[in-house]
């Protein structure tokens, strides 16, 4: 487990996986979209930590922050989707001190949800759902059957690469790439490919500071 109130690290971790990631995040999206994703994602999460600097946060009050930001700060449609993820989380999570395997589980499926109710998007459309749903499918599991935390985000990490690496192969169906058809496969998932690095950064900043 980790306790809530030592989550800076993690958020500060997953803002330094967006930044590090800028320019590949672009070049991912352009090969389909309008390449501004890894602009875009930089700036959002780059605001938020100059936001936290000298601040004493917890993963989900962060959390909270973050996606309030993203939501009004970021353009496009990622701003409003990953804002929902992230508010919904910490929403789900403020009364925890503790999060182990169920409360991380809990609050990805959550996010998850949240966003099922304001996007079309599925498994299977080449979409970050494709990255995120198998992520919470592991930990769901996981928490089922009471694996501990560690353990569980090395599956999870397992699981949103697998996700990721699956958008290769299939055709857009929402987004700009939606436009191109078939001329949309043998290339990533831009949204996928954020979410994978954002999923791995969390999940390694909480082993970080987990006990």
């Amino acid at each position: 487990m980790f306790y809530n109130k030592d989550g800076k690290t993690v958020l500060l971790r997953i803002v330094k996986a967006v930044q590090d990631n800028k320019d590949y995040l672009s070049e991912v999206d352009g090969l389909i979209g309008d390449g501004d994703h890894g602009m875009n994602m930089n700036k959002g999460f780059t605001l938020f930590a100059d936001s936290i600097a000298g601040k004493d946060v917890s993963f989900t009050k962060g959390l909270d922050e973050l996606g309030n930001l993203l939501f009004s700060k970021i353009g496009g449609s990622m701003g409003p989707i990953y804002g929902t993820v992230f508010m919904q989380m910490a929403e789900t999570g403020e009364g925890y001190d503790a999060i182990g395997t169920l409360e991380l589980a809990a609050m990805l499926r959550s996010g998850l949800l949240a966003l099922y109710d304001i996007v079309e998007a599925r498994p299977g459309d080449k979409t970050l759902v494709d990255t995120l749903a198998p992520a919470c499918d592991a930990m769901d599991k996981d928490a089922e059957e009471k694996m501990n935390l560690v353990a569980a985000l090395e599956r999870m990490k397992t699981a949103a690469a697998s996700g990721w690496e699956s958008t290769k192969d299939m055709e857009a169906r929402f987004g700009r790439s939606s436009r191109l058809g078939e001329r949309s496969r043998g290339v990533y998932d831009a949204g996928a490919t954020s979410c994978k690095i954002i999923l791995k950064a969390m999940a390694d900043g909480i082993l970080e500071v987990a006990r």
